[in-house]
Order: structure tokens, then sequence, then C-alpha cells
């Protein structure tokens, strides 16, 4: 089977020849595994065979980058919508939020004409050959990026947006749409070139440790709404949906199997997302990629008893039927060193294949 075989296969609760890889290993991952022994003319993604690839366009307000300050640790910069950003040299965690444009229903209503679609946005030469290789490597290919709570975090400060969700929802449900849609647009607009693609990838964090960041009510009254406007759109396009969203976000899943999802990722096993509970509740109507705790992949190349029977007992439970892609739990950090995952992909090579002649 090829890649794009494979997850399609896997993404309509069939079973394929073996589970599906894909992981997001950290930039400064990638670098510490050159030094250990990854080929440095190598992608990692071309040298683990992840299958699935993602394409989009720019998608923010476009406001150019600049840096305001740096030392030898930390670099702070401005962002495309506006906002200043604190991150680690090496970009090994997430980045601190030190300020954001939009702080007011006015502020909003300024910004918005910023948010509207056109062709300006796509890299078209970048896109002609991404799309063109992957198309002849045989991955699944989805277009991809930031929609609703998560892509607005990146114009509000999460807390404001928060209060901003309860105390003004026309004014937040009117940002989660404005940038849905500007989505969906530049997609038309990629589709109508002739390029075609497999699924929809979309980012939308709506979970903390404990729970979702709000409600199933808010949800369903704010998000819902523009949610399945989008994954209607993919499903008229011949596109699965999937959707990265981090932190335990339980509460939420009905709803968005309802709105059209066919797939959730990454399940943070820190978050208490269990893929063996997931796959026993919402298995029959929804797919499941990650779930595979990465804090066990540290020490694999010595002693790998903790993450074998890691993947080994969530494997045997999340493939069966089909619906199930390997990935690590969010992405891979640099406390994992390059033999060590390698013996994760030796693990996941072993435990993912199917039994021949099984029948999905």
């Amino acid at each position: 089977m090829t890649s794009r075989e494979r997850i399609k296969t896997t993404l309509e609760h069939r079973e394929p020849d073996r589970v599906a890889v894909q992981d997001s290993p950290w930039g400064s991952t990638v670098s510490r595994w050159h030094r250990e022994g990854l080929p440095e003319e190598i992608p990692v993604d071309e040298y683990f065979n992840y299958e699935l690839v993602q394409l989009g366009a720019d998608l923010s307000a476009r406001f150019p980058i600049q840096i305001l300050e740096k030392s030898e640790k930390y670099i702070l910069t401005t962002t495309p919508d506006g906002g200043q950003r604190k991150n680690f040299r090496d970009y090994s965690t997430t980045p601190e939020v030190v300020d954001a444009l939009v702080k007011t229903k006015d502020d909003w209503l300024k910004f918005k004409p910023r948010l509207q679609p056109d062709y300006k946005r796509i890299d078209w030469a970048a896109l002609y050959n991404q799309y063109h290789q992957a198309k002849a490597d045989g991955k699944f290919i989805c277009f991809s990026g930031a929609i609703s709570f998560d892509r607005c975090q990146a114009l509000m400060n999460s807390e404001q947006l928060l209060v901003l969700m309860a105390e003004d929802p026309e004014t937040a449900k009117d940002m989660f749409d404005t940038v849905g849609n500007l989505t969906v647009e530049t997609c038309k607009m990629l589709l109508k070139e002739g390029y075609e693609f497999d699924g929809g990838f979309f980012y939308n964090d709506m979970g903390y440790k404990n729970s979702s960041l709000f409600s199933p009510k808010m949800y369903r009254e704010l998000i819902f709404p523009i949610d399945k406007y989008i994954f209607g759109f993919c499903h008229e396009n011949g596109m699965k949906t999937i959707l990265h969203s981090c932190g335990n976000v339980k509460p939420l899943i009905p709803s968005l199997i309802e709105a059209g999802l066919d797939c959730l990722q990454p399940l943070e096993v820190k978050a208490g997302m269990d893929v063996i509970e997931l796959k026993k509740l919402y298995g029959d109507k929804l797919s499941f990629m990650g779930g595979i705790d990465v804090r066990k992949m540290v020490g694999a190349a010595a002693d790998s008893t903790a993450i074998e029977e890691e993947i080994k007992t969530k494997f045997e439970a999340a493939k069966k039927g089909g619906g199930y892609i390997y990935h690590s739990d969010h992405s891979v950090p640099k406390n994992v060193s390059f033999q060590e995952y390698q013996k994760v992909m030796e693990l996941v090579k072993k435990y993912g294949i199917y039994q021949v002649g099984r029948v999905g």
C-alpha cells in the first residue's frame, strides 16, 4: 500500500497492511539527532517514512516580523498577527505570549479587514513543488491551518479570549467565523487551480490538563457552527477531517463527531487522553492519531520495556478494525535521543502489522 492508500483505508475504519506512521519532532530534537547519527542530507520525515504531508497558506494578518530583542538564550520577536512572542533560541518550547494586538471589540473590528482571502496568501512556486513531490511519493496530502479558538489565540491573549467568549459571545463568534471562512476560501482557491487534497488537517487547541478550556455548551454555541461548515466543506470535496487539539478534550468529542470530525490527534496521555478508552467509546465513529506517551521513550535505547508495553498494549486495542495512526502523544522533545527514537520506530513496525488475510 502507498501511504495515501494506507491512511485512507484507516480513516474509513478498515484494516490496512500496517499502522500508518506520522510524528512531530521539535526542530531542536532533529538538531540533536543530526549530531547523533541522523544523516544531515536526509529530512527526518523521509528517514522515518512519515506518511502525511501538510500544505497550507499564509492565513495571518501579514504584519512584518521584527526581532525586538535577543540574547544567547532567548529571542523576542513580533508576529505576523502583530503580537509579540518570546522563545528559546533553539525553539524547543511553546513560545511565551508577551503581547497581542487585539484586546477589545474595537481592536477586532479594525483588525478584521486584514483577514480577507486573496491569491497572494499562497506561495505558488513552493506549493507546486511540495505538492507534486508528495504526489509522486504516494503521501496522504492535507490542506492545513489553525482554526477557531486556537487561531484566535494568536490575535488575542488566551485569557482575554476566554473572557470575551463569556461576556461578548457575538464578537467571539465573529472572530471564529472570520478565521474559519478564510481557511475555507483559501482552500477553494487551491481546488480551483487543480490541487487535490486527501484531507484537511486543522489545529484548534481546546484543552488543558484536566478538561476542555470551555464547556461543551459554549463550544456548541460559538465554535460548533464554523467547525461543521469547515468539516462539511472538506467532505463535499472528498477530504477526511483531522483535528489537532491539545489537552483533555473528552467533553467535546460527541459534538466534534456531530460536526463531522473523522480523526482526533494527538491524545495527550498526561492530560488524561487514553486511546484505549476512547476507542471503546467512539471507535465506530472516530479515528485516532497519537496517544503514545513520549515520556516512556526516554531511556528506550538501554531498556525498552516501558515503551514496548506502551506500544504493544495500545496498538492491540486501537488498531483493531482500522481507525488508528501512530503518533506521539504530542511531539517529540529534545530529551529523546536518536537511538531511543529508532527503537520506538522498530517497535511501531513490529506491533503495527495486521494479520495477513484478515478481513477489516
